[in-house]
């Protein structure tokens, strides 16, 4: 069972993420401002913090710098009225991981939250399951049932950042920065090559595949 606190000055607000969240089995704390809010993960133990942006006090942007100077690395979706570019790169910038504005959709912010979540998930346990196969960043293995195998660190490192985000497209150039360095002296034609390996290493495979996405890149597809 997940805890998300919902911290917001507007009562309404409040009740109405509450609602939404508990119908979706997750237990919910809230707050009215930042202040609160902190207190809160003192004396709780929380998952994410859902959170507004202009609350009297300790505002959101405040809040999500005080977490972070503190090395506290809890998932913050970010909620604000204000759709400026600016106002969403203040929020990414003082260390929120997500953003939406207001007024809310809820199946969008449902569908960040269990992004957010599973992400944290990952980035805390260090490894990935699908279905029988498991991920571990550690050991640089995959395994699936009782055969494990090692791959090689960069071909591990793609196929593990392409299934932190299944679904999403990602760029050669992207892959190759991310996995190689933006000073690598290596083209993206590598990136084109480790693909192709993962693809017949992982051929019998019907736990995932990687696909390609004409004209933009690659992306990694769960099918369990």
């Amino acid at each position: 069972m997940f805890h998300i606190l919902v911290a917001d000055d507007d009562k309404n607000t409040r009740k109405y993420f509450k609602a939404v969240l508990e119908a979706e089995n997750y237990t919910v704390f809230t707050a009215s401002n930042g202040e609160e809010a902190l207190q809160t993960l003192d004396s709780q133990y929380i998952d994410l913090v859902v959170l507004d942006v202009m609350m009297p006090g300790l505002d959101g942007y405040e809040f999500t710098k005080a977490l972070r100077e503190t090395g506290n690395d809890i998932p913050v979706l970010m909620v604000s009225a204000k759709q400026l570019p600016a106002d969403r790169h203040l929020g990414f910038l003082s260390g929120a991981d997500d953003y939406i504005t207001k007024p809310v959709d809820e199946t969008e912010m449902l569908l960040r939250i269990k992004a957010l979540l599973r992400r944290a998930k990952i980035a805390s346990e260090r490894r990935i399951e699908i279905g029988d196969v498991v991920l571990d960043y550690d050991s640089l293995t995959v395994t699936r049932g009782s055969v494990s195998q090692e791959l090689p660190q960069k071909e591990f490192l793609l196929l593990y950042k392409l299934l932190s985000y299944p679904g999403k497209i990602f760029t050669r150039i992207q892959l190759m920065d991310e996995i190689w360095g933006t000073d690598s002296d290596t083209g993206w034609e590598t990136v084109t090559v480790h693909i192709a390996r993962l693809r017949k290493r992982f051929e019998g495979f019907d736990e995932f595949e990687i696909e390609s996405v004409r004209g933009l890149g690659y992306k990694a597809v769960k099918k369990k």
